[in-house]
């Protein structure tokens, strides 16, 4: 299928992505008594969704603080242009690294780190971040408190 596809969404298939995004183990029954179609209309438009790339996968929301990642930081990464691809692949392979994104502005990444520590963070920045060639800049901000945090696009 084309990247540039759009599918049409009318009120029903956003109906099911909001359940799906609430709760994604909500079964098709459910679904569908919620919104009066059968469990067949459901998974036939569920499917229909991820066919057309809509539903990119399904995946469980993890609370980093449960499973001892207690530290959050958030970097902007400049890169000499040249550079950018590879060492935003390189960040994006690191364990270490929840998300990277690339960003409007001189070729700047931002990513969202989770670490243990802050002698882990200490760490990653020395070891790993500076070893990287290429990289003109970089700035951190660590997470005090989270008062929003939300995964999937709400319709």
């Amino acid at each position: 299928m084309e990247d540039d596809y759009k599918m049409k969404i009318d009120d029903t298939d956003k109906r099911i992505l909001e359940l799906l995004i609430e709760d994604g183990r909500l079964s098709y029954a459910d679904i569908g008594k919620t919104l009066g179609l059968s469990r067949v209309a459901v998974r036939s438009r569920v499917n229909q969704l991820i066919d057309c790339g809509v539903i990119e996968r399904f995946t469980a929301v993890v609370n980093s603080e449960k499973v001892g990642k207690k530290v959050s930081a958030f970097f902007e990464v400049d890169c000499e242009p040249r550079s950018l691809v590879e060492v935003a692949e390189n960040l994006a392979n690191n364990p270490y690294v929840a998300s990277c994104y690339q960003m409007t502005g001189p070729s700047t990444l931002h990513m969202h780190v989770l670490v243990n520590d802050f002698k882990e963070l200490e760490s990653f920045i020395n070891n790993e971040l500076y070893a990287l060639e290429g990289i003109t800049r970089v700035e951190s901000h660590t997470l005090l408190r989270r008062f929003k945090s939300r995964s999937g696009l709400k319709l």
